[in-house]
């Protein structure tokens, strides 16, 4: 059991809510701050926290270990939705192509792309991809990220896939990050079926789900809905067959082209919409009408030199937007959740206090974890993140390059 700790004199404590609720719209700038203020944590959850002239009436035992936050801010950790960080090896080859001028279609017929991270992830061990996405996980902790998605893909055979979700779940088992586990077999085609979509179907519904199910390997399914890969039937197949064995949809749908995944994401009741690059003002009302989130992964779009998403669109709309990294090796090789919420600030021209709510208490919506974190909550886990001195929240984001962390807590013990 961990001991009291009482955190006094906090310049900002950012995020303080009494109810959970997904934000919205106009809403997400809308950020609610405590200044001035104390927080108690016991046993690695928030029990008490305001305004310092309250401390003596609500605390009437004052606890040994006392940390005077003077002029500090603090903040509930990053929420990230969507990674891909149980992966086999860097792509920075692809990098090069890139640079060189190859397509996104021209490097996966080569063999690059998604089927490179496969061929790699199935020719190397699972205790040395579970020593590398530990070694990822210990990073983005220590950079702010408390609660995280992680999908499988890289392995697109039963073998593959399984030994994916297997570590994941182990992952989970020796972090005091939040894990989330999405399957995710129906990343692409693997070469042998790139003729038979009906064939690899029918190995994820018939051979992977079932194993899924009985080890309890999965809390979602998602499926890249995109031209060239899977259409929005095949899609809403994979869907249904998921939702059988209690596995909610998280989509990859409109990456590179608009083709109805959204629709069919919507009717499949999926939990978020993910990357939404390419919208129609059609789709702009449907997502904000859309009870779910819709996920922005703006470091992908800036790796692969795409338009950024429409989120001042979204957000005027209506929408419930939040932020994730996208950290694979292929588009996002990177996890900082920092850089993230300046992006959007900086290019999405969001506002410091809507890309706060949209990486925090939108992110572990999206998530289905927001009743043990995302906010500042009594009874919610202490994951958050200690400022250095900062004039403002803002300032953030505006200093986009220097780590304006001093210290990282999970679960109530400092990282």
């Amino acid at each position: 059991m961990h001991d009291e700790i009482l955190f006094i004199n906090i310049a900002k404590l950012v995020n303080v809510r009494e109810q959970n609720e997904l934000v919205r719209g106009t809403d997400l700038a809308k950020l609610p701050i405590l200044e001035d203020a104390f927080l108690l944590i016991k046993n690695g959850l928030i029990i008490d926290f305001g305004a310092m002239f309250e401390l003596e009436i609500k605390i009437v035992q004052l606890p040994q270990n006392i940390i005077d936050a003077n002029g500090q801010f603090i903040l509930p950790c990053w929420c990230d939705s969507h990674t891909h960080i149980v992966f086999a090896g860097s792509r920075e080859e692809e990098f090069i192509d890139k640079l060189k001028g190859l397509t996104y279609a021209e490097i996966a017929a080569k063999g690059g792309g998604i089927l490179n991270s496969a061929k790699k992830l199935n020719e190397t061990s699972e205790e040395v991809l579970f020593d590398a996405a530990m070694v990822r996980l210990k990073e983005i902790a220590q950079l702010g990220t408390g609660s995280i998605e992680i999908k499988s893909g890289y392995g697109l055979s039963v073998e593959g896939e399984i030994k994916m979700l297997r570590i994941i779940k182990r992952l989970r088992e020796n972090s005091d990050l939040l894990i989330k586990s999405t399957f995710l077999a129906a990343h692409t085609y693997p070469a042998e079926f790139k003729e038979n979509h009906k064939g690899y179907i029918d190995c994820i519904i018939s051979e992977m789900l079932p194993i899924i199910a009985r080890e309890n390997l999965a809390d979602f399914i998602d499926v890249f809905c995109e031209t060239g890969f899977f259409s929005p039937e095949e899609m809403e197949e994979i869907c249904i067959a998921g939702a059988a064995i209690g596995l909610q949809p998280k989509l990859h749908v409109n990456q590179l082209n608009s083709i109805g995944g959204i629709e069919k994401g919507i009717k499949n009741n999926a939990l978020s919409l993910d990357h939404l690059e390419t919208l129609t003002n059609e789709e702009i009302v449907l997502l904000a009408n859309y009870k779910g989130c819709s996920t922005l992964l703006p470091t992908a779009a800036f790796f692969l030199r795409m338009p950024l998403q429409p989120a001042r669109k979204l957000i005027t709309a209506g929408a419930a937007v939040n932020l994730a990294s996208d950290y694979n090796p292929g588009s996002s090789p990177s996890g900082n959740m920092n850089f993230v919420t300046s992006l959007s600030c900086i290019q999405m021209k969001m506002l410091p206090e809507e890309v706060i709510n949209a990486a925090t208490i939108n992110g572990a919506f999206a998530m289905n974890c927001q009743n043990e974190t995302g906010s500042i909550m009594i009874g919610k886990r202490a994951d958050l993140i200690l400022t250095k001195k900062i004039p403002s929240v803002a300032y953030l984001f505006y200093s986009f390059s220097i780590n304006n962390i001093e210290r990282v807590m999970l679960k109530g013990k400092w990282v």
